[in-house]
């Protein structure tokens, strides 16, 4: 089932990897402005943000099976399109069928392999499900270069064909038929949720994405959305704490001290991961003088970290615990972290490739054992809630450190364009990197710690879907 699911997710992972080096030849081939290219990623992230919120309802309503089935479809439509696209309008709006599909996956794949598991090996479970995001940053861009090497961009979404198709036969090969009962209740569609948290989170997305664009967070185009997109957020909060049943997300799951501190240690987890990899391809690039190809290259080692961390991050988070596990797994990000913060346009390779392997194996751990605890203890009905606000919480996190952390990159460089003075600047974004990590390591205290031996009664309902069991203390 896992190897089902995996298939078909690294579809979506390569996708947005690959196209994130390939924005130069699409602007030339195009003849569009590069300002109007970011949009192709803009557009999916945006869409992305839309759909995920919906995948809980969708999966009582349709059934995990035929819900992963009909998104995996999607996303070979709007990959196959997008690679027929005739202009950058097109191919932005193809990319939007890609992210509403992808959204929907991204939280599915977790739910699904999550309710199979029933509560049992929750670190291990985590650790073969994260594989797609371990591969990506390694294949990623590696294999975007290759193409773009060897032909056109036109082919970075045909890629993408033979993963949806054999996803999709696998899944309705393997993948149990869970359809909901026709003569039992149709679960029904929050609308006024799905009205305010949709916007909402694509607003404050939309508004973190153009602090990059030079005027920092003071800008009403920055200003607007993300004050407007905090407003139908929290608006959303107060329409679903009302509701006892049917919420779009069941936000009350917060009140469980697990969930509520793995999604913020996901949230600055996000910080560190997706900032860095904004700040390394950067550095690679402008102070070091490397192509798209040469920095997926240098950027090798973290991916291979991550992979490798996994199974290990898996394995000791069953055995003591996610609290311990996540404890040393971010103080060793920040530590790794460091390094670069010391960069000049002359630091050796071999340093940075240790430091980013060290680094990758420390956030491959960082990620695992937080994004496992939130599931500890939760009734069946409860996990694709989980998978949702662990899914938002990560990218928002993600978005919150590529803004905050370009913003301190345009602010320290001081306009300079040596190697010199960018590389001062990069020094002081990994500060700030840095320190963003470090505040997460005492949070680590508050998951949960140790597992303790079921009683015979508990071992007895591992085999009930309903009922959560009591593996952690």
């Amino acid at each position: 089932m896992a190897i089902t699911l995996i298939v078909g997710a690294l579809a979506v992972v390569f996708d947005t990897t690959i196209v994130s080096v390939a924005l130069n030849d699409l602007s030339k081939d195009l003849d569009t402005p590069l300002a109007t290219i970011q949009w192709v990623s803009t557009g999916y992230l945006l869409a992305v943000f839309v759909s995920i919120p919906l995948a809980g309802w969708a999966q009582s309503r349709f059934g995990g099976r035929r819900l992963w089935i009909a998104a995996l479809g999607g996303f070979l439509v709007g990959s196959v399109l997008s690679a027929l696209a005739w202009s950058a309008a097109s191919l932005i709006a193809f990319r939007v069928v890609q992210g509403i599909a992808g959204g929907i996956m991204m939280p599915l794949t977790v739910t699904l392999l999550m309710q199979a598991a029933k509560g049992r090996a929750i670190g291990k479970v985590m650790a073969i499900i994260t594989v797609p995001t371990a591969l990506g940053p390694i294949l990623g861009p590696v294999l975007g270069g290759v193409i773009l090497h060897l032909a056109d961009w036109r082919w970075m979404f045909f890629v993408n064909i033979p993963f949806c198709a054999v996803g999709a036969f696998l899944a309705w090969r393997d993948l149990p038929d869970d359809r909901p009962a026709p003569e039992g209740p149709r679960a029904r569609l929050d609308v006024v949720g799905l009205l305010l948290l949709c916007p909402g989170v694509a607003a404050l997305i939309y508004g973190l994405s153009r602090v990059g664009d030079g005027t920092g967070f003071v800008s009403a185009a920055v200003l607007v959305p993300l004050l407007g997109g905090l407003a139908l957020v929290g608006g959303f909060t107060a329409w679903a704490l009302t509701r006892t049943t049917g919420a779009l997300v069941d936000v009350r799951l917060f009140r469980h001290r697990a969930v509520g501190s793995s999604a913020t240690l996901i949230f600055l987890g996000g910080i560190s991961l997706f900032g860095s990899m904004m700040l390394l391809p950067l550095y690679f690039q402008q102070v070091r003088g490397e192509d798209a190809l040469g920095a997926g290259l240098l950027l090798i080692p973290q991916g291979v970290g991550a992979l490798v961390a996994r199974g290990l991050a898996g394995r000791y988070a069953d055995r003591v615990g996610p609290r311990r596990v996540s404890l040393v797994a971010f103080s060793f990000v920040t530590v790794a972290t460091v390094p670069f913060a010391f960069v000049t346009a002359d630091t050796g390779e071999l340093l940075l490739m240790a430091a980013l392997f060290v680094r990758g194996v420390a956030l491959g751990a960082a990620m695992i054992a937080p994004m496992g605890a939130a599931y500890v203890g939760l009734r069946h009905e409860e996990i694709p809630d989980a998978s949702i606000i662990t899914r938002v919480a990560q990218q928002i996190g993600g978005s919150v450190g590529i803004a905050a952390l370009t913003v301190v990159l345009q602010h320290s460089a001081g306009g300079g364009h040596t190697p010199g003075a960018l590389a001062d600047g990069f020094g002081t974004a990994f500060w700030w990197s840095t320190a963003l990590t470090a505040a997460a390591v005492p949070l680590c205290l508050l998951l949960p710690g140790a597992p303790r031996r079921p009683e015979p009664n508990e071992a007895d309902a591992r085999d009930l879907p309903d009922r959560p069991t009591k593996e952690y203390a």
